[in-house]
């Protein structure tokens, strides 16, 4: 049962063939079964099980809300969730407990869904790998999978006390791996630069970022205001279009959200791809790209060729420029939306009370880890006045170029851009954390912070099992709020590509039971 798709088991649910409080206690049994994980910061069974019996009630009278209604789904803990702590996996935000939800989150529970808890993530979402939280680091559940561990010689057998586990790639890795992992069937997360595509890749699952203002960013706690956008993470395509159906539109809340009311849509079962042109940025042949991912890039393209689809090299000229130019939009903009973090209004405060400055001081040093107060610093010094025009200024002009080169291939012939997502498979925890964050970030993003700079639509899908057993995902880059378009054709070509089912009872639980540590890693949240 926790192998089927959201699609899936609506239908099961409609058909009465489980229901949704029996539902709810297997991802809930599951998520203590897989906990080593450390999927979950806080898991809200109380809730989660009184927001099943409610669907129970629906369902009995048949009259459910629709596809959502009692499908148990997770958020990342940088979404509002009103009275229950949201900490962004960071000492600063540690027992913080909002008033309300975030508008994504309401739009979910509106429609039944029920929350099994919030994700684990890089703290405020500032990373590519999930490895930078106060609560530990996130385990790509194919670490523990037989595709997998069979490729491992037997001195590297995973243990849970050693560190040869895999990352989920980040920031949002902690909904990948609840979504892989089958405690869920849909997860929120956030995507900034990729930070729902890249652990979709490495997690395989599928990762929709969707356009920029097609989704309200009402609730969600800022990193960059000008590239933030909630993401999707899901078991199939067709699973990303229903969530995306739900959760699309404008909100009154958010004044950058589009105004014209969005329409939601089905994607057909036979899809043609005979008339779509697929660009292929020559730029993106980067420096590390994998053999295995260049071959898998290639047969994909061969795939729509084959099919009637018209296959183009492009140019994205400015691409080369993208990743110095996001990070200094980046780390600008974090020093300003951490700004409001002060130790006095909300967040954590340290003891110092002899000067309000040594207050702030002291708490912003407590509260952040080094990443964060690393990016803050970066981030003033690019807005000093001296330094305003010679950094911010040109590196929205550049941003402006890049927008630029997607919107000339776009006015063109080109339906759809394809390129990697990632430059290889997921990488082992002790080779990740060898590299510092920003040079970590700036591997794993190469080839996805681009589209957030230009607010493009795009999704990556789980294509093929490398050579040491682990997904690799392919990336779908599309118009701006042509989602449509985009989804069928991911869609059409997860079709073809038949990617091996995700990691679930069969696979994980005998082998999780094994490798349980000794400490329990996720906390259950009490819910009043």
């Amino acid at each position: 049962m926790l192998g089927l798709t959201l699609k899936e088991i609506s239908t099961s649910l409609k058909k009465g063939q489980v229901s949704p409080t029996e539902l709810c206690q297997r991802c809930l049994t599951f998520i203590k079964t897989a906990k080593c994980l450390n999927a979950y910061i806080t898991v809200t069974e109380e809730k989660a099980l009184k927001q099943a019996k409610e669907a129970d009630k629906r369902y009995r009278r048949g009259q459910p809300l629709g596809h959502l209604d009692g499908v148990p789904i997770a958020v990342k803990d940088n979404f509002s969730t009103a009275g229950i702590e949201t900490t962004c996996a960071s000492k600063m935000l540690k027992g913080y407990i909002p008033p309300y939800n975030a508008t994504m989150v309401q739009k979910l529970l509106d429609q039944g869904a029920v929350l099994m808890g919030k994700t684990n993530l890089d703290e405020f979402a500032m990373g590519s790998g999930s490895t930078d939280s106060i609560f530990g680091p996130v385990k790509n559940p194919w670490s523990y999978s037989r595709h997998y561990r069979k490729k491992l010689v037997p001195s590297r057998q995973l243990e849970t006390e050693d560190s040869n586990w895999l990352v989920t790639g980040g920031s949002s890795g902690g909904s990948a791996a609840a979504v892989s992992s089958g405690t869920c069937y849909a997860a929120l997360g956030s995507d900034t630069g990729g930070s729902t595509r890249n652990p979709a890749a490495h997690c395989g699952v599928v990762g929709l970022k969707p356009t920029y203002g097609l989704l309200s960013r009402h609730g969600l706690i800022p990193l960059v205001n000008s590239m933030d956008v909630p993401g999707i993470l899901t078991r199939s395509v067709d699973d990303a279009a229903i969530v995306l159906g739900t959760l699309a539109g404008h909100d009154s809340k958010d004044a950058t959200t589009v105004q014209d009311q969005f329409q939601s849509f089905e994607l057909p079962e036979e899809i043609d791809v005979s008339k779509l042109c697929i660009g292929i940025p020559r730029e993106y042949h980067a420096s590390g790209l994998s053999r295995e991912t260049v071959a898998l890039w290639s047969r994909a393209a061969d795939l729509f060729e084959t099919a009637g689809a018209k296959v183009i090299e492009v140019s994205l000229p400015h691409t080369g420029y993208s990743i110095v130019c996001y990070h200094v939009l980046c780390n600008s903009e974090v020093a300003s939306n951490m700004a409001r973090f002060d130790g006095l209004e909300y967040g954590h405060r340290c003891e110092i009370d002899y000067s309000t400055e040594a207050l702030y001081a002291a708490s912003r040093r407590e509260g952040f880890n080094d990443v964060v107060r690393g990016r803050i610093l970066s981030g003033n010094y690019f807005l000093l006045k001296e330094n305003y025009e010679k950094y911010f200024t040109k590196a929205q002009k550049v941003r402006r170029l890049i927008a630029n080169d997607f919107l000339q291939v776009f006015s063109s012939d080109v339906d759809i851009l394809l390129t990697p997502t990632t430059l290889s498979d997921a990488a082992p925890y002790v080779e990740f954390i060898k590299e510092d964050n920003r040079t970590r970030s700036a591997q794993e993003d190469i080839f996805t912070q681009s589209v957030n700079m230009a607010g493009l639509p795009a999704v990556t899908v789980p294509a093929a099992l490398s050579d040491r057993g682990l997904p690799l995902g392919l990336q779908f880059i599309g118009r701006a709020f042509c989602e449509q378009q985009l989804l069928m054709a991911a869609k059409w070509f997860e079709q073809q590509v038949q990617f091996p089912e995700i990691l679930l009872e069969g696979d994980l639980d005998s082998l999780l039971t094994d490798y349980t540590p000794k400490q329990q890693l996720y906390k259950t949240h009490p819910v009043s």
